[in-house]
């Protein structure tokens, strides 16, 4: 295991224009987003794996809770309607590794060789994040320093963009149009699915 690596799953929001939770979302193989996810930063050797869910989703996903790694925190914040940022900092107050990936549940991939690619920069910026061809991407890598500062924000209803804007950032160009993927709509879902089955018999 990489002992200096955790990862924050954001799973809080409502997904009320989906129907149900995103986390709960299927991939082509039946596979629900959640499990698909975790097990890859399982695989890249993530120390911690924090899910964030709002307290309705904590008591759907507790079913799917011993299927997955022993290293998985299933946690809730109280107060997601704030936003991501909230969900944010109460995954930070349950880990202590040097850098922290964050990982918004509406992607359901996090490739290993994405998250090398990240990893491997993580000493020459406070914030880390891949893009290609110009547009920025997920998940994004950020230290241990923007992790304490956060911590210190008494307002809970920040952006965190705006936040991250501060720091030192290193964007990292990949070759893998996953990064850019966000799944807010069943017809985005639908296209996902019908991508994957065309790539998967190719």
């Amino acid at each position: 295991m990489k002992n200096d690596i955790s990862v924050i799953i954001l799973a809080a929001g409502n997904s009320s224009r989906m129907g149900k939770p995103k986390f709960l979302l299927e991939m082509p193989n039946r596979k629900v987003f959640l499990e698909h996810i975790i097990k890859q930063y399982f695989d890249f050797g993530c120390e911690n794996i924090i899910v964030v869910f709002n307290e309705a989703g904590y008591k759907t996903a507790v079913e799917y809770y011993r299927y997955l790694p022993s290293k998985t925190q299933f946690i809730i914040n109280p107060n997601h309607e704030l936003g991501r940022f909230s969900s944010i900092k109460i995954g930070i107050k349950q880990i202590s590794t040097s850098h922290v990936f964050i990982h918004n549940v509406d992607n359901p991939y996090a490739k290993k060789e994405v998250l090398y690619q990240i990893y491997s920069e993580r000493l020459n910026a406070d914030v880390v994040k891949p893009v290609m061809n110009n547009k920025g991407g997920h998940p994004v890598l950020i230290s241990k320093k923007i992790c304490e500062d956060i911590l210190l924000e008494k307002d809970d209803n920040l952006n965190l963009k705006g936040i991250l804007s501060k720091y030192l950032t290193m964007k990292v160009e990949v070759n893998d149009k996953s990064i850019l993927l966000n799944i807010n709509t069943n017809e985005e879902l639908e296209e996902f699915r019908f991508l994957e089955n065309n790539n998967a018999k190719a």
